[in-house]
């Protein structure tokens, strides 16, 4: 199916297809050992130590192999030769390792994972993902300057076997260990490149199934071949994975009509309504939450229950995810995503429990409650400036979006001024993390199947916390539900039950939806699978 309104696009794709026409003929994309795609933005990183968004995490999932890895929703040993079962009450794991190779021909042993792992937890290397490694043993007092990085509980039992040692059980230990920020990393590599490590393929390599060439960090097209030292090489059938930016949705869908592109992914709004009838349209539904997160430390204003929850209660979600974001979000009322984790004894979906029911009236569409609340706040805090800068991406969805939500605010918040900054994916990033902004949209995608995942993030001090929300209460339940005896997983869930009920009640972070992303994927595209944490795993990938 075609539209005439594509035409509008042409200046763009035609200076686009210039771009594609030095990389390769379309003849080569169409080939059964080529796969092209889009890509939302610029890899930030491929520092595994220093990843942080869901684009570095599926490049470093291309091209780098951790103990374990998913194939489609089962998890499956990768450079561990077992999925291990712990030993010492659920504290200890041993891991017998496979005789893998780096793309270098250099083995891949039990050191390359405690050297990454401390490099990771030393205050030194400011890795804004070093929480997740809370639970490892001396972790935490690592990461804060209080022990020695040696004293990290990974060791090196000979070449090609490792021991890890946590202070308490950890009931997701093993779907964690297929988070990339877990992979190996290769000192000799790391060392040469210092500052510079993980923002040029120069001087990188790899473990995984693809390796990655001839790309640095301000590139808006990259390549990635299939590395033959993998360890499942056999498996891996595409030769050649070739990655294109494209932020406009006019460009993208002509260069996948013109068949530039055999995957056009993350369509929104107007596109995704628009080729929802192709044939080849997919939609897959992820363990992905977008929310507001509102400055605490730079507005003591925001620091108000009744404003946040105005805010939250001023935004139509059914008209969001319907006739903006084109059906490619489910209305979302915590920050849990629907269908990602359940009941231990009822198998009730975490998000569905009673307990949290009652919450929802937060995040329903209620302007005349809205405005009562928003009044009430400005009057308990006393303030008068109401101008705001919404911070956003530069993509034409992420646009879309943030002139709805500027829209929902003005009407239904008496006196509030809206202004949309929209900056590229990595500036974005940037400003959240050094608090540089006012109100973010931002998203977060599960590292594990585990409710803690999203709610770790709003604890007190945790650095993905841009937002600065603090409650003593909900940070002693996350803290216990990660030391709960990992057999009474009823006491855990009903921690975590109590945590999201607080986190809503207050809405610390304001849920807006979850993320469904619409595909458009060639028929000959094959064995495309998206795993629980987000990525896809291109080793079962390939074209007919």
């Amino acid at each position: 199916m075609k539209s005439k309104k594509y035409l509008l696009a042409l200046l763009p794709i035609f200076l686009f297809v210039l771009v594609l026409s030095g990389c390769g003929s379309a003849t080569e994309k169409d080939s059964k050992n080529t796969l092209a795609i889009n890509s939302g933005d610029v890899i930030a990183t491929m520092d595994s130590s220093m990843n942080t968004d869901a684009i570095g995490a599926q490049h470093l999932t291309n091209t780098m192999e951790g103990l374990y890895r998913y194939d489609g929703k089962d998890l499956k040993p990768a450079i561990a030769k077992k999925v291990v079962k712990p030993t010492n009450g659920g504290k200890t794991y041993t891991f017998d390792l496979r005789h893998t190779q780096w793309s270098n021909g250099k083995p891949v042993t039990a050191n390359d994972f405690v050297y990454a792992w401390r490099r990771t937890v030393d205050p030194k290397t400011a890795s804004q993902y070093a929480y997740i490694y809370s639970g490892i043993k001396n972790a935490d007092k690592i990461n804060a300057g209080k022990k020695p990085v040696n004293t990290l509980g990974i060791k090196a039992l000979g070449k090609y076997k490792l021991e890890v040692t946590l202070e308490n059980a950890i009931p997701y230990f093993n779907t964690l260990m297929a988070s990339s920020t877990f992979y190996p990393q290769y000192k000799p590599a790391v060392e040469k490149a210092g500052k510079q490590y993980g923002l040029s393929s120069t001087g990188m390599v790899f473990n995984g199934p693809f390796k990655l060439v001839n790309w640095n960090v301000s590139k808006n097209s990259w390549t990635e071949v299939k590395n033959n030292k993998y360890w499942n090489a056999k498996s891996v059938k595409l030769k050649t994975l070739k990655y294109y930016v494209v932020k406009d949705a006019n460009t993208g869908l002509n260069l996948y009509d013109a068949n530039r592109i055999n995957r056009y992914e993350k369509l929104g709004g107007d596109t995704a309504r628009q080729v929802s009838s192709y044939k080849t349209f997919s939609m897959d539904k992820q363990t992905a939450n977008f929310y507001l997160e509102l400055n605490q430390k730079k507005y003591k204003f925001f620091r108000n229950a009744k404003i946040r929850q105005a805010i939250s209660m001023s935004i139509n979600r059914e008209q969001l995810t319907n006739n903006v974001l084109g059906k490619t979000g489910g209305i979302e009322h915590t920050i849990v995503p629907v269908g990602m984790s359940y009941n231990p004894t009822t198998k009730v979906d975490f998000t569905k429990e009673k307990m949290l029911q009652s919450s929802n009236q937060y995040t329903e569409y209620n302007p005349k409650e809205a405005t009562k609340l928003w009044k009430e706040g400005i009057k308990e805090t006393g303030q008068k400036n109401l101008s705001f800068t919404l911070l956003g991406d530069d993509t034409d969805n992420s646009k879309k979006q943030n002139e709805y939500l500027q829209g929902e605010m003005e009407k239904n918040l008496p006196g509030i001024k809206i202004t949309l900054s929209n900056v590229p994916f990595k500036s974005r990033l940037d400003k959240s993390t050094s608090g540089n902004f006012d109100i973010v949209v931002t998203g977060w995608n599960a590292d594990y199947p585990d409710p803690v995942t999203f709610l770790d993030i709003f604890t007190t001090g945790n650095v993905q916390n841009n937002g600065k929300y603090s409650n003593a209460q909900y940070d002693a339940l996350i803290n216990k539900s990660k030391t709960t005896d990992a057999t009474n997983e009823e006491a855990r869930w009903q921690d975590l039950l109590q945590a999201t009920k607080i986190l809503t009640d207050e809405q610390g972070a304001i849920p807006l939806y979850q993320s469904y992303q619409a595909n458009l994927t060639r028929s000959n595209v094959k064995g495309y699978q998206i795993t629980p944490n987000g990525s896809y795993n291109l080793v079962t990938a390939y074209k007919k």
